[in-house]
């Protein structure tokens, strides 16, 4: 069965810095006639920086739409759609946490909303690391963490990291890390 829906109209709602919000009129696989409301997003990139001691490196923030703090890898939004996904990692994990690092292993991809978002996260884990001075975004306040890859599957199956994109990619190396795909030294 065909499952694809047809555009038969596209309106742009919103228009923003980082989303452009849209009311499509679509024509179902069914052939009755519905509506689509979704945002586009330019993408981003998430990084699993993991330590020789495998200790994963963190940041907490204060996530306005929850109202709360909250514990996850360090991520951003991709500067552009045609910005590399790897270099985008890589500035992330400098501006974040001042870190380098000598391996960059890509863990796929996740959708993290697709009911209403086209927004795609490049993730990856990163091995070998240095450390120099952190240079957050203006307006960005991150506070660093560290926990044991061990201790934050846990804390992850006990429901204390919320943040999808961590759960997933910390999962993902933890099971690298348990097959020997990822090594560390």
């Amino acid at each position: 069965m065909d499952m694809t829906e047809k555009k038969i109209s596209s309106r742009l709602h919103y228009s923003g810095r980082i989303i452009k919000v849209y009311n499509d009129e679509i024509l179902d696989p069914a052939g009755n006639t519905a509506y689509r409301e979704y945002c586009r997003h330019p993408g981003g990139i998430c990084v699993v920086p993991i330590t020789d001691e495998g200790e994963v490196l963190l940041v907490r923030q204060y996530r306005y739409p929850y109202g709360e703090e909250v514990v996850e890898i360090p991520a951003g939004k991709r500067d552009s759609a045609a910005e590399n996904p790897e270099e985008g990692g890589r500035r992330e994990l400098r501006e974040e946490l001042g870190a380098e690092a000598e391996h960059f292993i890509p863990l796929g991809i996740f959708y993290p909303t697709p009911g209403y978002t086209d927004e795609v996260l490049y993730m990856y884990a990163a091995t070998g690391l240095t450390f120099g001075e952190a240079a957050p975004d203006e307006g960005e306040f991150v506070e660093p963490l560290r926990y044991h890859i061990d201790t934050l599957t846990d804390m992850i199956m006990k429901g204390e990291i919320r943040d999808g994109k961590t759960q997933t990619a910390v999962l993902k190396v933890k099971y690298l890390l348990d097959r020997g795909e990822i090594k560390l030294k």
